[in-house]
């Protein structure tokens, strides 16, 4: 009987077949799919690097130019679904129908799969980002730089926060999460492009150079724990002092936590690694510890990167550092453009054309941000008072550009769905005009100097 109820079944066979042949059909072309985005973004990313490298720019900007002009502000090469592009929009499935044979009932479902790939290959890549951010930062050096840093630091971070938000959320009317998200990413300081402008101009080792370089060290950490409890409001949904106060304290705690406990392990990473005998243990060992304490992070409902970074923070303290560093150079290679560009392709800037009405808002708030976010940095260097040998307009100059760590906040932001159209493209413009005029500005502030170029090591 039970023979033949199975035998009764037998017709479902060449249905079962055909189910799995498309389905396995569909993950060739998911595959394809990535593959040709990948080719499209690592193009893109070193095109542009490429081109701001030779004109004394940072790469990074060359990095989110390139994921402007594939995404969908311009060619269409890569978009994703939560712009609002659908896969019609898609030069990558469009090709794929061309050449691999995707058929137009799968269409929708590979180019989502592929988008969600490609998205999370983003995310991956920010929390290598933060990791290698922490690792370049120094715990000694900024206890060593002492009160003056941290004061520029605070300010740097309260003044645009607090103005940013508040005119937002008063002068146009945009809702209140938004607007903290928004204030949020003008907290942010570039140390990469501050501190390749202050060695070529051999003022890195001098007292305003030193305090700059502290303070936006400093600025990264404050911004990160901003940055986590923001994201954190979002995933609530509700802004609460009672629930804001528990989300400072507890990015807090689980930082210095992650510190004081990494400290104390350290000595057995470092003694693990010497006794192991096979390839990248270093790196992978490292690895995964970074990756521990980001899911610690997302399970306590704060971001995997404040995770990464404190494991940066930690591994930077240990005697295999600069090894370490140059092992995850490579994988954030491979990684970190990924999100620079889908930054950039993700960003559509057309919301910013003033030849249309209704997008004239989007353009003062971009130029609203972006006063606020020189002001807010310049006047950082005077809030040192009565130190009049120092060259406050300097330090203040030194702490404008946002660089990659602003870029981290608008990618969170638009991951998040937090942010419109409008207020994500004013916050990638302020990025880009932040540190464009950095560099021009800090020569002009410094008086010029005889003494030879320092390197940065």
């Amino acid at each position: 009987m039970n023979f033949n109820s199975f035998s009764s079944l037998s017709w479902l066979n060449p249905l079962l077949a055909t189910t799995n042949e498309s389905e396995t059909s569909n993950s060739t072309l998911v595959l394809a799919g990535v593959l040709l985005s990948l080719v499209i973004v690592y193009f893109a990313s070193k095109l542009g690097g490429e081109i701001c490298a030779r004109i004394n720019l940072p790469p990074v900007l060359g990095e989110l130019v390139g994921g402007v002009l594939v995404g969908v502000s311009a060619f269409h090469l890569l978009v994703f679904p939560e712009s609002g592009s659908t896969a019609d929009n898609s030069l990558v499935i469009t090709f794929l129908q061309n050449t691999a044979g995707l058929t137009p009932e799968a269409t929708e479902s590979v180019f989502a799969a592929q988008s969600e790939v490609i998205s999370l290959l983003a995310e991956l890549g920010v929390i290598i980002l933060l990791f290698e951010i922490g690792l370049e930062s120094d715990l000694k050096e900024l206890i060593r730089v002492g009160p003056q840093a941290a004061i520029v630091a605070v300010v740097g971070v309260v003044a645009p926060f607090a103005t940013g938000t508040a005119g937002l959320v008063y002068l146009f009317n945009v809702p209140v999460i938004p607007a903290i998200f928004a204030g949020a990413a003008l907290t942010a300081t570039s140390i990469g492009i501050t501190a390749k402008v202050l060695a070529e101009l051999g003022q890195l080792s001098s007292k305003e150079g030193q305090i700059i370089i502290g303070a936006a060290v400093l600025d990264d950490v404050l911004g990160i724990i901003v940055l986590a409890v923001v994201a954190s409001l979002v995933k609530t949904g509700e802004v609460q002092i009672v629930n804001i106060i528990y989300l400072i304290i507890s990015a807090g705690a689980f930082l210095i936590g992650a510190i004081l406990i990494g400290r104390f392990l350290s000595p057995y990473f470092v003694s693990l690694v010497d006794e192991m005998k096979t390839r990248g243990q270093v790196l992978l060992t490292a690895l995964i510890f970074a990756f521990t304490l980001s899911y610690i992070a997302t399970a306590i409902q704060l971001e995997a990167i404040l995770g990464a970074f404190a494991a940066g923070l930690v591994l930077a303290e240990t005697e295999k550092r600069k090894e370490l560093e140059e092992q995850v150079i490579p994988v954030a290679d491979i990684l970190v453009p990924v999100f620079f560009v889908c930054v950039g392709a993700k960003t559509d800037l057309s919301v910013l054309n003033p030849a249309v009405e209704s997008n004239r808002e989007g353009l003062i708030i971009a130029t609203f941000l972006i006063l606020v976010a020189i002001l807010g940095k310049v006047i950082t260097g005077f809030t040192l008072f009565g130190q009049n040998d120092l060259n406050k307009l300097s330090i203040g100059v030194g702490m404008i550009p946002r660089g990659e760590v602003g870029l981290v906040f608008a990618g969170v932001g638009s991951a998040s769905g937090a942010l419109s159209e409008s207020t994500e493209a004013a916050i990638i413009m302020m990025v880009i005009l932040t540190t464009f005029i950095a560099p021009p500005l800090l020569r002009l502030v410094f008086k010029e100097m005889e003494t030879k170029p320092e390197t940065i090591t």
